[in-house]
């Protein structure tokens, strides 16, 4: 996994955080997604860093959009390979 991407662990699995390296790969800077998604820093800093309880489909829709992605470009979740 690149070391771009942040780790989020909840429950059983895994949130994993993929934008700032979408970004990168875009050669899109933070602040023209902002710009161009019309979407608040504070949202786009918790979509980076896995701080968050509530994902806003309607955000998530807007970025697919701009960066012509699917939702598991930006934010995948993987479940724990071994339960207990």
């Amino acid at each position: 996994m690149n070391n771009c991407y942040t780790k989020l662990k909840i429950e059983n699995g895994y949130y994993i955080f993929k934008l700032k390296q979408l970004l990168a790969e875009k050669n899109i800077s933070i602040n023209k997604l902002m710009r161009d998604t019309n979407t608040d820093f504070k949202v786009i800093k918790r979509l980076l860093t896995g701080d968050m309880v509530r994902i806003d489909i309607y955000v998530l829709a807007r970025l697919c959009n701009y960066l012509d992605c699917n939702l598991s470009d930006i934010i995948e979740y993987e479940k724990d390979s071994i339960l207990v």
